[in-house]
């Protein structure tokens, strides 16, 4: 086993944890398996406000903060306040000769459906509504039951899920969104910026400042505290063992190298199961809806019986026209750039591994991280144009419709977020033989 590097910046009071009266157990050093490379770590008790990284690749294993579970208490609540707030009060309304649309959190998902576009206005409700309020619903329940003296047993599901809805609540991405439907729209009306605007942004910082607080590790030692799951046995060098990608646990395994996790109950596998095929079949599928995402309108805009449709490019270079370079520069970048980058990158991990290469391992590491980091940003034009279509429905004024590309765009930003997901960047370590222990 290897030790892990630990970093140390300045600690913070403990609000949450009282260490001295916690059994020393819970909180004590713990193999650490890196989800990125496969290599173990014995991870020491770690001091306030420190982190553990993987010697390897540099991937964070574990940040203990003994105030996290307060802070991201705190951070949670104030997101469901400004959550409800931002669905009530209106974000933007448009003025033309005198009629008026407003748009809220949920009209751009109601007009998508009302237009027939049903996949897509499942995607926007499913991002920028469904998604972030039920995580921070269930994060509520979850920081919140845990302050009760006796916490329902529950609670440890409940995160579970909670966790995984984290990469598909997409609220920061959607303020871009509104900025790039601001822009598009100031030339053709008046465009008056409402409250629920404050509301959006704060509750981006709000989820994001959750986000940072909340570390995974020390939830799943405070349920262990509190006895909501089984105790962590040790594990015998002398059996296979596995991480357990849902609660970051190494726990001995069945022969057959599959099984179900001992603290949290998620089925847990040495590797992920096919998961070089199965991440080849959704990189293909990606590149050929790409295609059409580009060559098809992603929505068409009838203004006083003028008809013009618009694609993804079209977008970026209207913001450029209109003296817009830094917002057209991040559009191109997020909606053209990145889908590419990618495709690109993935492609290169899974020839790269299939290959056994063993030059630049953590170079690839890090551009994995990179592929699985920046798949949320493409969905800006995805909200844009649900923010358009919700507020330019003026008649024979003015009237935008989604188009067929947003449908193919949207897909192929869902795709390759799962795409990378599924693809187990240990798979390349274990091709160039780093992990034969």
């Amino acid at each position: 086993m290897t030790s892990a590097q630990i970093h140390s910046p300045e600690a913070t009071p403990s609000l949450w944890l009282d260490r001295s009266a916690t059994p020393g157990a819970f909180y004590a050093g713990r193999l650490m398996e890196c989800h990125e490379c496969g290599l173990r770590h014995d991870v020491p008790a770690l001091p306030d406000g420190t982190a553990a990284r993987c010697v390897r690749c540099g991937a964070l294993l574990h940040r203990f903060r003994a105030a996290s579970l307060d802070h991201a208490f705190s951070y949670t609540s104030a997101g469901l306040v400004l959550f409800l707030m931002a669905n009530f009060l209106p974000f933007m309304s448009l003025d033309i000769s005198g009629r008026i649309q407003s748009a809220s959190l949920v009209s751009g998902i109601v007009a998508l459906y009302r237009q027939g576009l049903w996949a897509l206005a499942g995607v926007v409700g499913l991002t920028m509504f469904l998604a972030p309020a039920l995580r921070l619903g269930a994060l509520f329940l979850v920081l919140g039951g845990l302050r009760l003296r006796r916490p329902p047993r529950w609670l440890p599901r409940l995160y579970r899920w909670a966790d995984r809805l984290r990469p598909w609540a997409m609220v920061e991405v959607y303020l871009l969104g509104i900025f790039v439907a601001y822009v598009k729209l100031v030339d053709l009306a008046t465009v008056d910026v409402g409250s629920g605007l404050c509301s959006v942004g704060a509750l981006m910082l709000a989820i994001l400042a959750a986000g940072t607080a909340l570390d995974a590790e020390t939830m799943w030692r405070e349920f262990e505290r509190r006895g909501l799951v089984p105790p962590v046995p040790p594990v015998d060098p002398h059996r296979p063992a596995c991480l357990c990608h849902a609660c970051g646990l190494v726990s001995n395994i069945p022969a057959d190298k599959q099984g179900d996790c001992r603290r949290c109950g998620a089925a847990v596998h040495l590797r992920r199961p096919d998961s070089l095929n199965r991440t080849w079949a959704l990189v293909m599928a990606a590149i050929l809806l790409y295609i059409p995402a580009n060559l098809f309108p992603v929505m068409t805009i009838t203004s006083m019986g003028t008809t013009a449709s618009a694609t993804i490019m079209g977008g970026v270079i209207e913001l450029a026209d209109a003296g817009m370079w830094p917002l057209a520069a991040l559009v191109f970048f997020a909606s053209v750039i990145v889908p590419v980058l990618k495709l690109v990158g993935l492609i290169v991990l899974l020839v790269s591994t299939q290959r056994r290469t063993t030059q630049g391992l953590r170079h690839r590491t890090a551009i994995y991280r990179i592929v699985e980091a920046i798949g949320r940003w493409s969905m800006i034009d995805i909200f844009t144009v649900s923010i358009l279509v919700a507020l330019v429905q003026l008649g024979e004024l003015a009237t935008i419709e989604p188009g067929i590309g947003a449908v193919s765009f949207a897909a192929v930003v869902i795709i390759t977020m799962i795409a990378a997901m599924i693809f187990d960047s240990r798979l390349m370590w274990d091709a160039a033989g780093e992990n034969n222990d």
